[in-house]
């Protein structure tokens, strides 16, 4: 399973150290959430600050738009360096325009979907994804509690896709740590997003190996 830390975790001060904690611990890939303040409550990462960090690392960003109509600010975050988005499903009106527009750009296009959300709801999009994010924890806030839930969710996510044979990734967000990592590898997920489980130690860069090994299945 991949690892992709949420820099929203980081200290705000030093992200450029926050990528190379992600680049020594062997992560995957970069998780870079973004927020309006309308779709959820809180603000966080421009354009500007996806520019700078993608000019300092060679592991590619996971751009999670949290955002009100992604279609308005799609284009920047592609040219500033994304090379995973994605949009919600509760806030794209245009889903299968979106989805195309990433793809068309060279980046990986995914749907997130919140806790409330059944996964049936993709529908004829999940023919058209990269991934599929799952969010285990109610999105605009860092430091949440996981919500057991989303595993019976990420179960059924897979079935459908092994059913129909499709080479779509499932990730997870919200209170991933060393504690339940292993039980999300086995529900079926590709790639988990850790935040406060990587930044909020005093190693980072340990604490990230060890959820890269805590996740292994035997």
């Amino acid at each position: 399973m991949k690892i992709a830390p949420s820099i929203l975790a980081a200290d705000m001060a030093d992200l450029g150290g926050a990528l190379k904690v992600c680049e020594a611990g062997g992560a995957d890939a970069v998780h870079f959430d973004v927020m309006d303040g309308h779709f959820v409550p809180n603000l966080s990462f421009g354009i500007p600050v996806l520019e700078a960090l993608a000019a300092r690392t060679r592991l590619p960003i996971d751009v999670h738009l949290m955002v009100e109509r992604p279609e308005r600010l799609l284009g920047e975050y592609l040219r500033a360096g994304a090379a995973w988005v994605s949009v919600h499903w509760e806030a794209a009106s245009h889903l299968d325009r979106v989805l195309s527009q990433i793809r068309e750009a060279g980046a990986r296009a995914g749907v997130a979907l919140n806790p409330a959300t059944p996964v049936e709801m993709l529908g004829d999009c999940i023919h058209n994804l990269d991934f599929v994010l799952l969010m285990s924890v109610n999105p605009g806030f860092s430091g949440q509690s996981f919500l057991p839930r989303a595993l019976e969710k990420a179960r059924t996510l897979r079935r459908i896709l092994d059913e129909r044979r499709l080479d779509v990734e499932i990730e997870m967000d919200g209170g991933i740590g060393a504690g339940n990592i292993r039980e999300v590898a086995r529900a079926g997920v590709d790639v988990s997003v850790a935040g406060s489980a990587v930044f909020g130690t005093d190693d980072p860069v340990a604490t990230l190996r060890e959820l890269q090994r805590a996740q292994e299945i035997t």
